[in-house]
């Protein structure tokens, strides 16, 4: 059967990946990828601009968990914070599987030298905010508005951080430290504005 141009794509990511698991992030190089899915090195040239796009591929994969589980039946009746951490928790269960060399990627995005890479990381994380924003239906405008981007953006940071060295069984201290910052700012917001009575 013919592959389609975007199952080359997907390859392409999981073949990364793949070869990170085996000898570290740093030493991952396309041309041992198109080696391993015995491919020219230029046919790896219309997806990717270079190693950083395939790892952004692969947090491109968490965004759509993400959205994806925002389809599941009955979320928008659930609270807030619930649609939050549901959202939250699919966009790091993509990423589980690969955890050491999403910490390995990331770590090197912070490298001295890669300063560019870091500002594309802030790009990246403000887009993915926005998603999660539209997934978990928050539609405030002006200063609330504000307040709950920064929030959120605080938030998942700090709850991929845990998650990234989390090492107990089903990442369940992550998923702990998660419940408990939403717990705190849920009542953080109702402080601010009460919810309206009548």
């Amino acid at each position: 059967m013919k592959r389609t141009r975007g199952d080359l794509k997907e390859r392409i990511v999981d073949a990364a990946f793949a070869r990170g698991a085996e000898v570290g992030w740093a030493r991952v190089r396309l041309h041992d990828v198109a080696r391993d899915l015995g491919v020219p090195l230029r046919a790896i040239y219309p997806y990717f601009t270079d190693l950083d796009a395939v790892g952004e591929a692969m947090l491109g994969r968490a965004d759509r968990a993400m959205l994806d589980a925002a389809a599941a039946r009955g979320f928008n009746r659930l609270e807030p914070k619930v649609r939050v951490e549901r959202l939250i928790q699919a966009w790091l269960a993509a990423l589980d599987p690969h955890r050491r060399e999403v910490r390995a990627f990331l770590r090197y995005k912070f490298a001295a030298a890669h300063i560019h890479l870091r500002a594309a990381l802030i790009v990246r994380l403000s887009r993915t905010i926005q998603w999660l924003r539209e997934a978990a239906r928050f539609d405030a405008i002006g200063f609330r508005h504000d307040l709950e981007e920064v929030g959120l953006t605080a938030l998942f940071v700090a709850t991929v951080l845990a998650w990234l060295g989390d090492a107990s069984p089903g990442g369940k201290r992550s998923r702990a430290f998660l419940v408990r910052a939403l717990v705190t700012a849920d009542r953080a917001m109702a402080r601010l504005y009460p919810p309206a009575r009548g």
